[in-house]
């Protein structure tokens, strides 16, 4: 298995500095990650340091809490895409799936795909499996499908919890017969780890150990 091309390379800490970023990249160039997962003010960055390789660079909307109106997720997510995003993971509006508020959760997803359509950007949606029951998972699989997102996404990686076998194959599941993949994200640090959320049915991974999970011997 080539556990590289499934690995989204992630640093999204609030001091992350530039040269972490180019070094995040390098990294990437090297290992032929799928993508670097980078915070908005990084995206620019990211996308000069990988041109023409072949790597995704993904960013984040409504980060991390999802609380933040729909406009403002649209809006910051199609200035990701102006500045070289391919791929943008949204979180959607957990309280209102927590209200049993579908088409609220259906719109918020949807400005997001609308606001990324123009430049292909693909929507992954965070979900924050940690935060809800198993039907609102399936519930939030679905609206997602509805909407037109390409993934959803386990975590933020910094809610109260990662990502579990149980809610990869969940939702992998829940997005069984469409054209959609399932992200596994929030703390997967070992190949081991990585590999058990692929034979789960996970189809990307987000993780900031992606060097150390290439580097297993088992890799």
């Amino acid at each position: 298995m080539n556990i590289a091309s499934f690995i989204d390379h992630t640093l999204l800490k609030a001091d992350a500095t530039a040269d972490q970023i180019k070094q995040l990249c390098a990294e990437a160039r090297t290992h032929e990650f799928a993508a670097v997962c980078v915070n908005p003010c990084r995206v620019a960055l990211a996308a000069k340091e990988l041109r023409r390789t072949g790597v995704e660079v993904c960013t984040v909307a409504g980060f991390p809490l999802g609380a933040t109106r729909s406009e403002q997720k649209a809006i910051e997510a199609l200035r990701a895409v102006e500045d070289g995003a391919t791929e943008v993971d949204m979180v959607l509006n957990v309280g209102a799936l927590k209200d049993g508020d579908a088409d609220a959760v259906l719109r918020d997803i949807e400005a997001v795909v609308i606001a990324c359509s123009g430049g292909g950007a693909a929507v992954k949606v965070i979900i924050e499996a940690a935060l809800l029951t198993d039907d609102e998972k399936r519930t939030a699989c679905e609206l997602s499908r509805r909407a037109g997102a390409k993934f959803v996404k386990t975590s933020t990686g910094f809610g109260p919890g990662g990502a579990t076998v149980h809610d990869v194959a969940l939702m992998a599941a829940a997005v069984s017969g469409s054209a959609m993949g399932v992200k596994a994200a929030g703390g997967i640090k070992s190949y081991d780890d990585a590999k058990s959320m692929i034979d789960a049915g996970a189809t990307r991974i987000g993780t900031s150990s992606g060097q150390a999970i290439v580097g297993s011997p088992l890799s």
